[in-house]
C-alpha cells in the first residue's frame, strides 16, 4: 500500500510529466515504437493472410508461424536482434515487436477470408469478377472486421511488450521502471508501480478504443450471427 501511495504522489508532480525523459516524452516514444511495430506487421502479415486466405491454402503454415512465433521469448529476441549488427535502440526493439504482432494479424487476416460464404463466392464469379476483383471487391470487404479484431489484439499485445524497450536502450515507459529499479525499490518503490501503472493504463486505453473501432467496422448482420455463434457455443458447453 505504502508503495501505490508513493506513485499517486510521484504521478501528481507536474515535473516527472514535463522534464526531460518524462511521462510525456516516454509516452511519445512508446506510442511511436509500438505505431512502427504494428503497421510493419501489418505490411507483411495482411497481404500475405489475405493471399493464402484467397487461395483457400496455407492454414497449416499459418498455424506453425503463429506458434513458433509466439513460443520465441520476448527477451532473448530483443538481445539476439541488439547483438546483431541493427544494434541497440528503437530500431531493434520495433523487429522484435513485429514479430509479436505477426501471428494475430496473419491468422485473422487468413481466417477472414476464408470465412467468406462459398455462396457469395460463387455469385461473384457468376457475375464475371476475375481472381482479383473477387478479393478486392468482395473477400476484402467482407474480412474487415476480422482484420480489425487482428489489428486490435497486435497493437495490445505491442503496447504492453514495448515496456520491454527500456532493458535494451530502447525507451518507452518501460524505462520509467528500469530507472526506479536502479535507484532501489526502497527509495523509488513509488516510481516503479507508477510506471506499471502508466503502462497497464495505455494497455487498457489502446483495447477500448479498437473495441470500439472493431464494433464500428462490423456491420449489424455480422454483429447478430457472432453473437448467435457465442450463445450457442456457450449453452453447448453448460
Amino acid at each position: 500500500m505504502r508503495y501505490f501511495n508513493d506513485a499517486l504522489v510521484w504521478l501528481n508532480d507536474p515535473l516527472n510529466w514535463t522534464n526531460p525523459g518524462g511521462i510525456f516524452a516516454r509516452l511519445s516514444e512508446h506510442l511511436r515504437i509500438s505505431a512502427a511495430a504494428v503497421l510493419l506487421g501489418c505490411l507483411i502479415a495482411w497481404p500475405l493472410g489475405l493471399w493464402l486466405g484467397h487461395r483457400g491454402r496455407g492454414g497449416d503454415l499459418v498455424v506453425l508461424v503463429s506458434n513458433v512465433t509466439l513460443a520465441i521469448p520476448t527477451l532473448s529476441l530483443l538481445t539476439l536482434i541488439s547483438l546483431s549488427a541493427v544494434g541497440f535502440g528503437e530500431a531493434a526493439v520495433i523487429l522484435a515487436l513485429t514479430v509479436f504482432a505477426i501471428p494475430p494479424l496473419l491468422a485473422n487476416a487468413y481466417t477472414g477470408l476464408r470465412e467468406v460464404d462459398p455462396e457469395v463466392r460463387d455469385a461473384a464469379r457468376g457475375m464475371g469478377l476475375s481472381g482479383w476483383q473477387l478479393l478486392y471487391q468482395v473477400e476484402l470487404p467482407l474480412s474487415v472486421p476480422y482484420l480489425a479484431a487482428g489489428f486490435r489484439t497486435a497493437a495490445v499485445q505491442v503496447v504492453a511488450t514495448a515496456s520491454l524497450a527500456a532493458l535494451v536502450a530502447g525507451g518507452g515507459l518501460g524505462q520509467i521502471i528500469a530507472e526506479g529499479f536502479g535507484l532501489g525499490i526502497g527509495v523509488a518503490g513509488g516510481q516503479v508501480v507508477a510506471g506499471g501503472l502508466l503502462v497497464a493504463g495505455l494497455a487498457l486505453l489502446v483495447e477500448g478504443v479498437f473495441a470500439v473501432t472493431e464494433r464500428l467496422v462490423t456491420p449489424r448482420p455480422l454483429r447478430r450471427a457472432r453473437g448467435m455463434r457465442r450463445a450457442g457455443a456457450t449453452a453447448a458447453n453448460v
